[in-house]
């Protein structure tokens, strides 16, 4: 593909893509428009979708885009364009968080396994089995994350306690936080006409013995109170990461949060986001970096394992997720 022209399916299937992405709470925090003079695609925070009490500060919202912006990039490249990507490109326009323009043919080809693994990939909140990950694709899963500029460390048994120790105290804060429990059961829902938030299949049971504190979403105080199973007895965590704590740092944290993820999901492996922690400050603080990395950021602890790839939840059509965004040429 020599020449830039965009047609409608193809604008919406990049879109698709870019959709599919995670994000926090499946509130979808994101808009996109199409420039039509320089076929530059805009991906904007949708303000009114942030967690005000559980995210104040936006930092989840940043990464949940910058899950979406890697997705987009992925599409880009499949189809034969080059996508050039800037993050925050107008400081006097705070919610553009980014642009990828589609410049012309791509300098190389898009990993095909991984743009595959867009449509698959999903959250398992379910239990895995105690196999372990091959080293070899351990160290695919941390040089994913470092090709985007974060960190991916893997931390040993003493500082996986520690992880779990800080996720449960996370997990108790937010059950006990009467706004963020409030805030968070809003986001649990049957599947509906705003595709948003996560279906109460999704949620998954909790951990039996009770180490590996999952996310109950503010089921304690719901009617249908979450059913208990064993868990993995040595799960797997990683804490991903990165050398500063700026906007630009967490869309760069997203997009090597899914990186990692679709590696993942290409070699069949699963995943959860333990995210409980990272959301209050003293406990981010000390969750444990890369050994060799020094002062880092914690941006989020993901739990990988072989197990049941478990229920999707529902994304918003692309001619939804698009904002004002000109019918292009035909093509």
């Amino acid at each position: 593909m020599t020449t830039t022209v965009l047609d409608v399916t193809t604008l919406e299937k990049l879109v698709s893509a870019a959709v599919a992405a995670p994000s926090v709470h499946n509130t979808q925090p994101w808009r996109f428009r199409l420039d039509p003079d320089t076929v530059t695609l805009e991906i904007r925070a949708a303000a009114h979708r942030t967690l005000r009490h559980a995210d104040p500060a936006g930092r989840a919202l940043h990464v949940s885009v910058g899950c979406a912006v890697f997705n987009l990039r992925l599409a880009v490249a499949h189809f034969g364009w080059e996508p050039v990507t800037r993050l925050l490109p107008h400081p006097g326009e705070p919610d553009l968080l980014a642009t990828v323009r589609l410049a012309g043919a791509a300098r190389s080809t898009a990993p095909p396994q991984l743009y595959e693994a867009v449509w698959h990939r999903h959250s398992s909140r379910f239990p895995f089995s105690d196999r372990p990950l091959p080293t070899a694709l351990l160290t695919e899963l941390t040089e994913a994350a470092h090709a985007q500029g974060a960190q991916l460390g893997l931390p040993g048994p003493a500082d996986v306690d520690q992880v779990l120790r800080l996720t449960r105290e996370g997990e108790l804060r937010n059950t006990a936080d009467a706004d963020r429990s409030t805030e968070s059961r809003h986001w649990i829902r049957e599947p509906d006409h705003s595709a948003l938030g996560i279906p109460p299949t999704a949620v998954g049971p909790q951990d039996y013995h009770e180490r590996i504190p999952m996310r109950d979403f503010g089921a304690h105080r719901h009617p249908s109170v979450l059913p208990a199973r064993p868990f993995e007895k040595r799960p797997l965590l990683a804490v991903l990461s990165t050398a500063h704590d700026r906007r630009t740092d967490w869309l760069r944290a997203g997009q090597a949060l899914e990186r990692v993820l679709l590696v993942a999901t290409a070699h069949g492996v699963r995943a959860s986001l333990l995210h409980q922690a990272v959301e209050w400050p003293d406990l981010r603080e000390q969750l444990p970096s890369a050994p060799d990395e020094g002062r880092a950021h914690a941006q989020m602890v993901l739990r990988l394992g072989y197990g049941p790839e478990g229920p999707p939840s529902p994304r918003r059509p692309a001619r939804r997720a698009l904002q004002d965004a000109p019918v292009p040429a035909t093509s």
